[in-house]
């Protein structure tokens, strides 16, 4: 079987289209609230193909997990409040930040090391907020 090659932006698209006026009544009615519950089903999903080794599985439930994130984001952005744009920018912020060692030429010698530095970055982002 052969699949057209998808991205990120693919997938908000699809949500998109879901949450537009021709689309799912289900998409539609959804809140950040009412997707509670299939975040918590997703990631049990996710966390049991992954302690079966299910490939397979473990992929569909990535996606599903996927889908509801997106969905998330989606209805916070119709509300004003972010966009999925911003919750990229900032966790790849974030990751960059947290990894100095990688991304700033700081040496790292051990991995005792590399967990003080790690909870040092953390204390100060919430010493900032």
């Amino acid at each position: 079987m052969s699949y057209k090659k998808a991205n990120l932006e693919d997938l908000v698209t699809t949500v998109k289209t879901l949450r537009g006026p021709d689309g799912c009544p289900w998409d539609r009615r959804q809140s950040t609230e009412s997707m509670v519950k299939y975040l918590d089903s997703e990631y049990n999903e996710l966390l049991e193909a992954i302690s079966n080794r299910d490939t397979d599985n473990i992929c569909e439930e990535i996606g599903d997990l996927l889908f509801t994130l997106v969905m998330i984001a989606e209805i916070e952005e119709e509300n004003g409040n972010f966009t999925l744009h911003t919750v990229l920018h900032n966790i790849n912020k974030k990751l960059i930040r947290r990894h100095p060692h990688v991304f700033a030429g700081v040496e790292i010698s051990s991995e005792q090391e590399l967990r003080e530095q790690w909870e040092k970055i953390k204390a100060l982002e919430k010493s900032k907020k």
